[in-house]
Formats: structure tokens, C-alpha cells, sequence
């Protein structure tokens, strides 16, 4: 099976003309106005692969957020936003709570570090 990369880069690399770098690093590289880029990246953790079925969703919440600042950190790109790409079997409302909670733990710390978003 091919790794994740290749399939980027076989099946989903193209011109971007508008991006400063495109698709096939930890984020995109855009430049909105004159001066000024804006890194941006979607990574989703699968269940099975990026953590275990048994894992909390309180550290599920965190990890995942933590993954895609990650991204961030090793473009040089202090975060400003996040997004979340979520995809679920069921809207768990238990779960979900727990889930949020680790996330916007994880991200009230960082928002401390950079002074806002």
C-alpha cells in the first residue's frame, strides 16, 4: 500500500498558483495580501490508527489539536485559528463533551503562550 505522502503526491498535487506552497508539506503557505502569509493545514486522526478505541475523549480532544499546531510550529507559523475536521459514527453527546474539553484545554494553553487568537 502506498504511503499517505505518495498518494498526495500522485492522486492531489497540482499548480497553486495562489499559494506561496501548496499541497505536500505540514501546511499550505498562502499570501492573502502583500507581506503577509498565512499557514494552513487540516490534519484528522483516525480511530485504529492515530489513537486507540479505548483512549479518552478528553486526550482524543487534546491530541488532535496538538497534532495540527504541531504543523504549524514546523512551518514557523504562530496560530492565530484552528479548525476541526470531526467525522463520527454517532453524535455521542458524552463523548463529544469530553472531546471538546480536551481540545480547548489544549488550546487555552497555547492562546496563553501567544497571547490570543
Amino acid at each position: 500500500m502506498p504511503s499517505e505522502f505518495d498518494l498526495i503526491r500522485r492522486f492531489f498535487t497540482r499548480e497553486t498558483p495562489g499559494a506561496v506552497l501548496g499541497v505536500g508539506d505540514d501546511a499550505a503557505l498562502l499570501a492573502p495580501t502583500s507581506g503577509m502569509q498565512l499557514a494552513v493545514s487540516t490534519d484528522m486522526l483516525v480511530e485504529g490508527q492515530h489513537f486507540a478505541p479505548q483512549d479518552g475523549p478528553g486526550s482524543v480532544g487534546y491530541k488532535s489539536l496538538a497534532v495540527n499546531l504541531s504543523d504549524m510550529a514546523a512551518m514557523g507559523a504562530t496560530p492565530r485559528w484552528a479548525t476541526l475536521a470531526l467525522s463520527l459514527p454517532g453524535a455521542d453527546e458524552v463523548w463529544l463533551r469530553g472531546f471538546a474539553g480536551g481540545f480547548f484545554q489544549f488550546g487555552a494553553k497555547i492562546w496563553r503562550r501567544v497571547g490570543g487568537w
